[in-house]
Order: C-alpha cells, then sequence, then structure tokens
C-alpha cells in the first residue's frame, strides 16, 4: 500500500534525470534499460557482497523507476557494489546494472550524499595521491613478488601529488568533497 508520505516524496523527473545522465556515457538506448528492470532478483542472486551484506541492486533500480530519489541518494545499497559486473553479466534483462549504480553513486555524490567513508578515502587521495596508501606490509608483499617495494606513483615520485591535487582542483572534486564533509557535519548536529 502507498502511503501519502511515499506519494510526498516521489519526483516524477528523477528516472529521466538518471536516463539523460546514463545516455551522456552509454547512449540513449542501453539508458533506458533501467526502465527494463523487472526485479527478478538475479542481480542481488549472483552477487558477492549480497551474500555477506544486505545489498540489493534491485531495490535501488525501483527507487529509480519510482522516482524515489532520496531513496536511492541516501540508501546503503549504493555503496555496497564492489564493481565486480557479476550482476551485469548475469542480467536476464541486459541491464548495466554495474555501470548504472556507478552513475547513481555519482549523481548521488554531487547531491551532497557521499558517506563519510568514501569522504575518508578521498581525503586520502588529497594527502598521499592514492585511495589506498602504500604501507609496510604491501612493500613486503611487493618484494617477495619481484617487484619494487614502492610502485613508480606518486610514492616514488612525489611531486606528482602537487599534479593529483591540482587535477581534484580543477576538476570541481575536491570542492565537491568538502561539500559533502559541511553537509555530513551539519546532518549530524
Amino acid at each position: 500500500m502507498i502511503t501519502r508520505e511515499v506519494i510526498k516524496k516521489i519526483d516524477p523527473e528523477f528516472c529521466d534525470e538518471f536516463i539523460k545522465r546514463a545516455a551522456e556515457i552509454f547512449g540513449e538506448e542501453e539508458a533506458i534499460k533501467i526502465r527494463a528492470c523487472i526485479q527478478c532478483g538475479t542481480c542481488v542472486g549472483g552477487c558477492p557482497s549480497s551474500r555477506r551484506t544486505a545489498y540489493r541492486t534491485k531495490k535501488l533500480f525501483r527507487y529509480i523507476q519510482l522516482g524515489l530519489k532520496e531513496e536511492a541518494y541516501s540508501s546503503e545499497y549504493l555503496w555496497l557494489c564492489t564493481t565486480c559486473y557479476t550482476c551485469q553479466e548475469r542480467c536476464i534483462r541486459a541491464i548495466s546494472t554495474t555501470d548504472f549504480v556507478r552513475i547513481l553513486r555519482n549523481m548521488a555524490f554531487e547531491n551532497l550524499h557521499a558517506t563519510k567513508p568514501h569522504l575518508f578515502v578521498c581525503n586520502l587521495l588529497f594527502r598521499f595521491g592514492h585511495a589506498v596508501p602504500i604501507n609496510d606490509d604491501v612493500k613486503q608483499i611487493r618484494k617477495k613478488l619481484g617487484l619494487l617495494e614502492v610502485p613508480p606513483t606518486t610514492h616514488t615520485y612525489p611531486e606528482a601529488l602537487e599534479e593529483v591535487n591540482k587535477i581534484c582542483e580543477l576538476t570541481g572534486f575536491k570542492d565537491k568533497v568538502r561539500e559533502n564533509e559541511k553537509a555530513k557535519e551539519e546532518s549530524s548536529k
């Protein structure tokens, strides 16, 4: 039963907004497939994340179809995808499920719905030039594999970190991270 509260949350433009965004990358024909999701659950049944979490790809897609923008943006499911593409390979409707999750994540991030762990990773990128900075354990594993202990990245070329940060600033990514952090602070008050 649909309640009035749910009806008030519906944004009838949201699905079209999502399709427009997806079409910019994958084309209109692929983007409109979001409407073809029949909630069969194949995506969830094959998902490695859903075996260990409550991850539900199909629920995200239903939010998009129904115009439940805030539910989609704030859903814990949005951030549990590991982007392994298992769901996409198995989808009986040939929907670009993983790619669509990535698009929805970008839209959520732009609309200030990033999670604290993701903002933490963003700040690692600004600080080290990597989302996952190298540590002594990784150095030892690399050495055992016959690799250089430190990869030829900002770890080897620290001057490149300035370039990474410049790209983050020029693209507006750094500002958007700060906006997300501010929104998180305000919402926790």
